[in-house]
């Protein structure tokens, strides 16, 4: 017999309440709430597909999901593992941290980067999360897209829809050398889409986990690369860093940052136009 929901939702706020008063808030989203587990939420069912599809065909350290609670809007509460280590942003500018240690968290970012861009999509050029549903990413708006058929779909979207014989007219010949492209140009690979030193935790100078998987999806193989500039700080060396062990893709940055500066978020600007002027309508 299933425990009423009511019940459950009591149980949960108890945790979380629980969890603040002994361990306080690691972010408005994410509660400790053992010496070995965390709540995060409430969260886009994206996220949940993420880390439980990377637990399952990768070597990467993620947090284990352990259950999950109802939220609104078909979102979730999930609880994890509590990984335990300080975040790379933490230690990066500790004068113990060497520049040996820091090449070596990179080497092994990037190995799982690599991991990650080795696995078959279920559909090629697809733009969706892990099990084909809608993603999120903050870079696209601030409620869940798609999913989109090909490459070429989501770079439309990215444009607002602009035809791409008016692209370079509208956003310059950067953006138009990129998506001009046949849909079949980019691979369609796994991603984090959010590879900065806050979601990277390091514990005797290895990665002890990765987390933060909010963002995760079926993307172009270059989001990646290009997501892990789209920030407001320039730390060069850790940067320089990524520059030399992931691939780059310096036409795609290029065409990226004159779309975060022209028309960032442009799920937030079209929302009326998928979504009806609502969420749900």
């Amino acid at each position: 017999m299933p425990i009423p929901e009511s019940i459950v939702s009591f149980y949960l706020r108890t945790r979380l309440w629980l969890g603040k008063k002994r361990y306080g808030t690691f972010s408005p989203s994410v509660v400790r709430v053992s010496s070995t587990r965390l709540i995060k939420g409430p969260c886009f069912p994206a996220e949940l597909e993420g880390l439980r599809f990377v637990t399952q065909h990768t070597t990467i350290p993620v947090p284990r999901v352990h259950r999950t609670y109802p939220a609104n809007e078909g979102r979730v509460y999930i609880e994890m593992d509590y990984i335990k280590g300080d975040t790379l942003q933490e230690v990066w500018r500790n004068p113990n941290f060497t520049s040996t240690n820091k090449q070596a968290v990179i080497n092994e970012v990037a190995s799982y980067i690599d991991q990650l861009r080795q696995l078959t999509p279920p559909q090629e050029g697809v733009v969706a999360s892990a099990e084909l549903g809608e993603c999120y990413d903050i870079r696209v708006g601030s409620w869940p897209f798609g999913p989109f058929k090909t490459v070429n779909e989501f770079h439309d979207f990215l444009r607002g829809t602009i035809p791409i014989e008016d692209t370079t007219k509208v956003y310059g010949e950067a953006v138009t050398k990129c998506h001009e492209r046949s849909g079949s140009y980019y691979r369609t690979c796994f991603t984090h889409a959010d590879i900065a030193k806050r979601n990277i935790i390091v514990r005797d100078g290895k990665v002890a986990g990765i987390v933060d998987w909010q963002f995760s999806g079926w993307f172009p193989e270059y989001w990646d690369y290009t997501k892990a500039f789209y920030t407001l700080y320039n730390i060069p060396d850790w940067y320089n860093g990524l520059k030399e062990v992931m691939r780059r893709y310096d036409d795609e940055l290029d065409a990226e940052r004159v779309l975060w500066k022209r028309f960032d978020q442009p799920g937030d600007l079209l929302r009326t136009r998928y979504y009806g002027g609502s969420r749900n309508g």
